[in-house]
């Protein structure tokens, strides 16, 4: 160098800011730090990352998938204080148990989302056998075909004509095209006034909403009706894919999905810290997050998201609380004809209540258990504050249970969007079955922390190779 050319200037350190006594929890300044490897968090991460953003993932437990994670009998079994795992029950290695199981709708928003992000090429997933809806007292097969509509007890043969003409229109109607609309406006018709216009029942109100729509109570149907058939298509769609039931599972459990995500953000910069709590957000002079302490350890970001749990109070608000219980069986739920994996939909209004119960089903067809043994799991939001009795429903459907865990988990939703905070916060798996109502939550976070909708464009070339 001669002496005419100016001289750098050292590089300022990366942690300057980290107070006295506090060493850096990683190397330099991040875009965003995630807190939990939940499924929303996993697929924020990754996505992140795939947009060449700099993120730091960090999660308290030693596995991914924090509250939706995939245990084995023995963590499940610890994680339960339910001392030896019974013999009986077979090998550790064969299970694959989801705290929080949830059936993956074939044509919906996740579906498109893991061909978008590819993160298909890391998973298998295989097809639910049926699906079902309880009706006077009695599991009743939700129809898959038009034959089997024809047979159904579900409706008299009058009601199967109008339901039939129903179905056409649905299928025929476009939003952006009013000459399917056939003179109405779904954007000011309710759900009840455009299901009174066909003249079907309110038996089969109730049957299409809970079961096809997936609507688990009674408020939408005096909403504008295009939402709910819009979900209503969406589940005609994901139907005719397979022709057996609207649901997709993963082969091993729902733990490969944020394993899957985390991956893609690994393979394009992101960091990872398993077995690390997070004490505590840390906040600027204008209020908003700029990184988190962990132990005598800090890291920067412009940004922090994560689960509920690893927000102060004052961030979030309780929205409820569900039930879930993890049931073990040795046969096939009765009535549901043998089938290795099922969906069973009770609406509330069946059993005296608000809201729906959920039972779902797998087995080693999955890879979830060993073979001879079924898990099923029922779920819903409680109203009363009494667990054992709002789950009963669900229960008295199983038949005989081998061993049963049940948790009772508060649910949060954030109290602002982290526009003024930079607090990006997800809300809590709700009591369903399936994704659909967390994949608008996933949606509207992805809107929050990056200003921008998800574009989830596939290239139809490789649908069939990832898929």
């Amino acid at each position: 160098m001669s002496e005419e050319e100016p001289t750098q200037e050292p590089a300022a350190p990366a942690f300057e800011w980290i107070p006295e006594g506090f060493e850096p929890l990683a190397d330099g300044e991040y875009d965003a730090i995630v807190m939990g490897t939940g499924l929303k968090e996993c697929v924020i991460s990754g996505l992140l990352s795939v947009n060449g953003k700099k993120v730091l993932h960090v999660d308290r437990n030693g596995y991914y998938g924090a509250d939706c994670a995939s245990l084995n009998l023995t963590n499940l079994f610890e994680k339960f204080q339910a001392g030896e795992v019974p013999s009986y029950l077979g090998s550790n290695r064969d299970y694959n148990v989801d705290l929080i199981p949830k059936f993956i709708m074939a044509c919906g928003n996740l579906t498109k989302m893991l061909l978008h992000s590819k993160v298909t090429r890391y998973l298998e997933f295989k097809s639910i056998d049926g699906s079902y809806v309880y009706k006077g007292g009695k599991i009743l097969k939700v129809p898959a075909t038009p034959e089997e509509a024809l047979k159904s007890p579900l409706m008299g043969i009058f009601e199967k004509r109008r339901f039939r003409k129903f179905l056409i229109y649905i299928d025929q109607y476009k939003e952006d095209n009013a000459e399917t609309w056939e003179l109405r406006d779904l954007k000011s018709m309710t759900m009840r006034q455009l299901y009174e216009d066909f003249g079907l029942q309110p038996d089969t109100h109730e049957f299409i909403s809970h079961a096809m729509c997936l609507q688990t109570d009674e408020d939408h149907l005096d909403l504008p009706a295009l939402g709910t058939v819009k979900e209503l298509q969406n589940y005609c769609y994901s139907l005719a894919r397979y022709g057996t039931s609207p649901y997709i599972y993963p082969i091993y459990g729902l733990g490969g999905l944020p394993e899957g995500f985390s991956r893609l953000c690994a393979i394009h910069g992101g960091t990872f810290m398993l077995n690390r709590d997070v004490d505590e957000i840390v906040f600027d002079e204008n209020g908003q997050a700029c990184g988190v302490k962990s132990g005598k350890e800090m890291a920067k970001a412009k940004m922090v998201i994560g689960d509920p749990s690893y927000f102060p109070r004052d961030k979030i608000r309780p929205t409820g609380q569900v039930v879930r219980c993890i049931c073990f069986l040795n046969h096939p739920i009765p009535n549901t004809n043998d089938n290795q994996s099922a969906q069973i939909i009770i609406p509330g209004p069946q059993v005296g209540r608000k809201n729906d119960i959920f039972v779902c089903s797998l087995s080693a067809s999955h890879a979830v258990s060993a073979r001879g043994i079924y898990i099923a799991i029922v779920s819903t939001k409680m109203e009363a504050g009494k667990p054992e009795e709002e789950i009963a429903p669900g229960l008295a459907v199983l038949g005989n249970i081998m061993q049963r865990f049940t948790t009772v988990a508060t649910t949060y939703e954030p109290i602002s969007d982290g526009s003024d905070d930079q607090c990006f916060i997800s809300s809590s798996f709700d009591g369903a079955s399936h994704f659909e109502s967390d994949v608008n939550d996933l949606l509207s976070l992805y809107k929050r922390v990056t200003g921008e909708e998800l574009d989830m464009t596939i290239n139809a070339d490789s649908v069939e190779a990832d898929y």
